[in-house]
């Protein structure tokens, strides 16, 4: 009895023990079931091309000929950020880089062309009527050293005076000889004329005209045999001692400028050789067309190298060094002409978008005043795509207008009737509003709206509460064309 009952135990003790692994084993070959990944949720359909309508079905694009995209839930970012594997970040040739901390050189590099030293020109013109005799110089451009003759004038009408004049000093009255002299001078008879009339006691009509000062001869007004009336300009002489230039500088660099700076130009035709000058004038009025500003800088030309119409190269000699700025690479910012903003990668392939106080940009880097601190990762490269991904994902934050905060409702209904500033339409019910459905008259953004659809026709549509203006439409489109 007592052996069976120890068989009776133990086969017993066998049944529970395997029992107890089948029913182990079937966990464990049940559990993998419970891994599998549930159904995608989809938020909406959308065009990529007009990321801004959302649609409730699959199908085609009402605006372009290619079928709408889903947008799942398990792709929306937190925090106002967007998400790009590894994959996606390099097939959009995502690059990123570090915000650092330098000392911005601001300088000034722009083109120049030579011009005149206006403050050179010299007008000689003719000191009487007369008639040209002779020239000694007959080209324009030609170059001439002071005090080098230039023409021979006759003047027939000092005659009489330059007599009478004689005359008085034989009388030998010096308050007579005086009047008479100063009587000369009146008609503009030059020192040297009244001189040579004294010394020889004979009248003198005629009168070289010579430079009186070295350059070329920029202006010919005379021509020999041709008469001449008192102070009729005859030639125009600039020197090349020092030459112009105005620069066209952006107002961004206008820190950087300043009277008196001291400029450096080359020129193509010296190679290696620097020449010298300072800002002149910072001109007062912009280039409306250009948007940019122009200073004059005076170049010294030794040995009359630089000419009128050379190009030049010019910077300033030192530029302005300041304290050391947060800066950024300037292909980083984005710029939207209401804010500046960046994407910051903050790792895992996660790139948040961030709004930024710029400051001023040199050699490819513009200071961060605002926003961003040392180390910060930023997008330099493809950071258009993700921002336009951000913003179809309403990441990015939106412009405070009134338009952005107001709340916009969807509907289905029937076109009734169009005007210019209206259409009626039988809408189905509008659970947000909690309005029921009904015939009613909705205002139009714009007649252009309305365009697309017909009266009977089946039509989607969005709009908005204005306080004057009521429900506004801001999408209206064929039911078919956006559901089909």
């Amino acid at each position: 009895m007592k052996t069976s009952l120890q068989l009776s135990l133990l086969a017993a003790a066998i049944v529970v023990a395997a029992g107890a692994g089948y029913y182990a084993g079937k966990q464990n070959h049940q559990a993998p079931a419970a891994s599998v990944q549930p159904e995608r949720k989809v938020l909406y359909w959308y065009d990529p091309m007009t990321p801004g309508q959302r649609f409730d079905k699959p199908g085609k694009s009402p605006f372009m000929d290619m079928d709408l995209v889903p947008r799942y839930a398990d792709e929306t970012a937190d925090e106002g950020g967007v998400s790009v594997s590894a994959r996606q970040q390099q097939n959009l040739g995502i690059k990123t880089a570090g915000v650092e901390r330098k000392t911005l050189n601001y300088q000034l590099a722009a083109f120049a062309t030579v011009t005149t030293d206006e403050r050179s020109l010299q007008v000689i013109s003719a000191s009487a009527n007369g008639v040209v005799e002779k020239l000694f110089v007959k080209a324009p451009q030609q170059f001439v050293k002071s005090g080098e003759a230039l023409a021979q004038l006759w003047i027939p009408e000092w005659t009489a005076a330059q007599q009478e004049y004689l005359a008085v000093r034989k009388l030998g009255d010096s308050a007579l000889s005086a009047a008479a002299r100063e009587r000369l001078q009146l008609q503009f008879m030059p020192a040297e004329v009244i001189r040579q009339v004294e010394r020889s006691g004979k009248p003198q009509t005629r009168i070289t005209v010579r430079a009186k000062q070295a350059g070329y001869i920029n202006k010919l007004d005379a021509r020999e045999g041709a008469q001449v009336a008192a102070t009729a300009p005859l030639f125009e002489i600039a020197s090349l001692e020092s030459v112009w230039i105005v620069i066209d500088y952006p107002q961004t660099q206008a820190r950087a400028l300043q009277v008196g700076s001291e400029i450096i130009a080359q020129s193509d035709s010296w190679p290696g050789e620097a020449f010298h000058g300072r800002i002149s004038e910072l001109l007062p009025n912009m280039e409306t067309t250009t948007r940019t500003l122009k200073a004059r800088i005076v170049l010294d030309n030794p040995d009359a190298k630089l000419k009128p119409g050379m190009y030049l190269n010019v910077k300033l000699a030192n530029g302005q060094p300041r304290t050391a700025v947060l800066a950024i690479p300037e292909e980083a910012l984005i710029e939207t002409g209401s804010e500046s903003r960046v994407l910051v990668a903050a790792g895992e392939g996660y790139f948040s978008p961030v709004n930024v106080v710029a400051g001023a940009t040199e050699n490819g880097w513009v200071e961060i005043k605002q926003g961003l601190k040392a180390g910060d990762k930023v997008v330099t490269s493809g950071q258009f795509l993700i921002d336009s991904e951000a913003s179809l994902r309403s990441a990015l934050p939106q412009e405070e207008s009134a338009a952005a905060q107001k709340v916009e409702y969807q509907g289905q209904g029937v076109v009734k009737a169009i005007e210019d500033e209206a259409v009626t339409l039988s809408h189905q019910p509008i659970p947000a509003l909690k309005w029921g459905a009904m015939t009613m008259d909705f205002s139009l953004q714009s007649p252009a709206d309305a365009q697309r659809v017909k009266v009977g026709e089946e039509v989607m549509f969005s709009f908005t509460m204005d306080e004057k203006a009521g429900a506004v439409i801001t999408h209206l489109m064929p039911m078919a064309g956006a559901m089909k």
